[in-house]
């Protein structure tokens, strides 16, 4: 006979509530990203429904239902005295400041794009083939340039090419610079912004991805001093890089073995390659347990392994392979100089020399 510990089923529920609670609300704050509320709140300070509803052009009806559900995830302020909604700064940061390193509509949308995806990468569990990159859902590549945005914008100029041996000076003299599954751009483009010295191109396989990349690079009158190539990474044909740089995508290559021993063969003889990954624990069992490898695993299930699968090799390292793991794939290209450079609460950087 099975007996239930009726504390320990109450905390389980207790926290699938919570848990719910968070998946219920990814709709409700995508809507308040993309229609402007967050913004309207951290711009103009604390509003009633009527005048949030008026300042946004939406009506208000809804607004009233969304302003309570975001009070009651938590991710805004309500003053019941007054009646009014307003954001505190460290929601701000979250939820309004795009340049914040916590600033999270990417996360929201990727979650989406996620669900939206499950039909596809269900079935694939059932056959063990691939979902190829940017089929599973409609625009899961956007999801993903903005899930890593807020991290590069605040980590790859001011902490993680610092960390690389004398790096910085060298991007200053001029060097140059292939940025390896560069997606829509973001890594690159901040990279060539910082240095103007240098010369910059940006490869990855996934065409709409490079198309994104040469309008952001437009956008932000960077056109002529960067480039973005369609190109798998073991296809790249120039050669005599001073700098390679992989951005939260090598796991994610069918064939990453190949791939390290590819972009050996592009660098120079003292060149550098910075391998930016989701950072984890060797062991698996180290990893259950932390909301960091919580996320990751979850994305890992959705997106990196199906994509993997999809490719040449199918190696399938997931999102916390781990850099004991990494470092053998890195040895395996040729490369026997490996050090990890740097690390976050999110990421960790690996350094690699031939």
């Amino acid at each position: 006979m099975t007996v239930i510990d009726n504390d320990k089923l109450g905390a389980l529920v207790g926290k699938m509530l919570g848990d719910l609670g968070g998946a219920f609300s990814v709709p409700t704050a995508g809507i308040g990203f993309r229609l402007g509320l967050f913004g309207a709140l951290h711009r103009d300070g604390a509003s009633t429904v009527s005048d949030l509803a008026k300042r946004t052009g939406l009506a208000e009806r809804y607004v009233q239902e969304w302003a309570l559900a975001q009070a009651a995830n938590g991710y805004i302020a309500f003053d019941r005295r007054d009646q009014r909604f307003s954001l505190t700064p460290e929601q701000a940061m979250v939820f309004a400041v795009k340049d914040s390193p916590v600033y999270l509509e990417g996360a929201f949308d990727l979650a989406a794009a996620m669900v939206e995806g499950r039909p596809k990468v269900e079935e694939a569990f059932k056959t063990g083939n691939g979902v190829a990159w940017g089929e599973s859902s409609g625009c899961l590549f956007c999801a993903v340039g903005s899930f890593f945005r807020p991290g590069y914008v605040n980590s790859i100029v001011q902490a993680w090419l610092p960390a690389l041996e004398g790096m910085t000076d060298k991007l200053k003299s001029g060097i140059r610079v292939a940025d390896i599954g560069c997606g829509v751009g973001f890594s690159t483009l901040l990279m060539a912004k910082a240095f103007p010295e240098s010369s910059f191109v940006g490869y990855d396989f996934h065409v709409p991805s490079i198309e994104q990349a040469n309008a952001h690079a437009k956008a932000h009158g960077l056109a002529e001093r960067v480039r973005f190539v369609a190109a798998p990474a073991k296809d790249i044909v120039e050669r005599e890089f001073d700098l390679v740089t992989m951005f939260d995508c090598l796991h994610d290559m069918g064939d990453p073995k190949g791939c390290a021993r590819h972009v050996r063969d592009l660098l120079k003889p003292r060149g550098s390659w910075m391998i930016v990954e989701p950072i984890a624990a060797d062991h698996p069992a180290d990893n259950v347990g932390n909301p960091v490898s919580r996320l990751y695993y979850n994305a890992s299930t959705m997106i990196c392994v199906p994509t993997s699968l999809a490719q040449e090799v199918g190696e399938a390292l997931g999102a916390q392979a781990g850099e004991a793991k990494l470092t053998e794939v890195l040895k395996e290209g040729g490369f026997r100089q490996i050090r990890r450079a740097a690390e976050g609460p999110f990421n960790m950087v690996l350094e690699a020399r031939v």
